[in-house]
């Protein structure tokens, strides 16, 4: 078998900001902020250094996410959820693989990528790759091959939406995270998000800083 070259490969990145937020009062997440700073700014911080492009996926306030990145919106109307973002991602990115995140993670793994690289090289067969907290998988956090879409596509036009049933029908590489706690928090309601702001200035530390 072939191994897969474990050195870095260009990679596309897609924020998926497309949601409802309805838990959020409906207000836009990645505009809300913490410790001073959108959402989306935070999960930016962190998301650049490790790709080699940057694109937003938004169905609403598109011309202020515009500011930051392209922009890209589902070809799905009424917020058909992740999946849609994830193949308006895959058929918008330039390179092969394409990394998706969530708006509202401003802990996001520093070393994410080349977690996920390693694993790739470990794994060369696997279509996709998939972060894990310790406890559940993160399949919002994931990489996936571009020639993925055309399945992706299909799936949708039978009405799938849940992330995991499509993930299952292809190889899939988990990655374990478990020794970062706080990467995957998904701060979906005023209440969560005044929490974890408070857990920040009890800290002495901003989403944006490296953990130790």
């Amino acid at each position: 078998m072939t191994i897969r070259d474990p050195h870095p490969f260009p990679v596309s990145a897609v924020i998926l900001a497309g949601g409802r937020a309805t838990r959020m009062g409906g207000d836009d997440k990645g505009w809300v902020p913490l410790a001073g700073q959108p959402l989306i700014e935070h999960v930016l911080t962190r998301l650049r250094p490790q790709v080699d492009e940057v694109l937003i996926n938004a169905n609403r306030s598109q011309a202020r996410y515009r500011a930051l990145a392209p922009v890209i919106c589902d070809e799905f109307a009424d917020f058909q959820g992740p999946l849609a973002g994830m193949l308006a991602g895959l058929k918008s990115a330039r390179h092969d693989w394409v990394l998706f995140v969530p708006c509202d993670g401003p802990g996001l793994p520093q070393d994410l990528m080349s977690r996920f690289r390693a694993a790739l090289a470990q794994q060369p067969d696997a279509e996709l790759v998939v972060a894990h907290d310790g406890s559940h998988l993160q399949p919002v956090v994931a990489l996936l091959s571009r020639p993925l879409a055309p399945s992706l596509q299909q799936a949708l036009a039978q009405g799938e939406r849940k992330i995991a049933a499509w993930f299952g029908r292809h190889k899939m590489a988990v990655v374990p995270f478990a020794d970062q706690p706080d990467a995957f928090i998904n701060l979906n309601s005023p209440d969560e998000l005044a929490e974890y702001e408070a857990r920040l200035k009890a800290s002495g530390k901003g989403a944006c800083e490296e953990k130790p």
